[in-house]
């Protein structure tokens, strides 16, 4: 093992939810023991991303109601295509020589499974995608309310 491999595997943390079982598909492995500790790994990284995403795209999203939030994650995930490169740039970064000849393979099926664990990731947090004043500016208003 090299150097850099024996690095990158050392930081990934254990996803223990998963389940690998003796019939998964090679994309379900690679899924279930590449992808998730990746993402559960850049998953400050990947939120800031889409914070700043959001900040450089005229901020519109703080200005939808709750439902259209989540289409409009679904929206940038799917149809932007420079920001998905960097998303996966993000995550295939993090592969270890041994992982990205195996991901070329298969990279099509692999970059389905790869941007669905993101966008259900990304979702399963939209909270954090709030502004980090919202908080106080809710406080004050209460505040001056009372």
């Amino acid at each position: 093992m090299t150097p850099r491999t024996e690095k990158i595997l050392q930081q990934r943390p254990d996803c223990k939810t998963t389940t690998i079982l003796a019939h998964s598909t090679p994309e379900e492995l690679f899924q279930n023991k590449v992808l998730r500790p990746i993402l559960k790994l850049q998953n400050e990284l990947l939120i800031a991303s889409f914070k700043n995403y959001i900040k450089k795209h005229k901020s519109v999203y703080y200005n939808l109601p709750t439902d259209k939030k989540q289409l409009y994650i679904e929206n940038v995930i799917q149809r932007d295509i420079k920001y998905r490169n960097v998303l996966k740039g993000m995550i295939i970064g993090q592969f270890t020589l041994e992982e990205y000849l195996a991901y070329t393979q298969n990279s099509s099926a692999l970059n389905k499974r790869m941007m669905r664990l993101l966008l259900m990731r990304i979702l399963d947090q939209i909270q954090l995608l709030e502004p980090e004043n919202q908080n106080q500016v809710v406080y004050t208003q209460i505040r001056e309310n009372h």
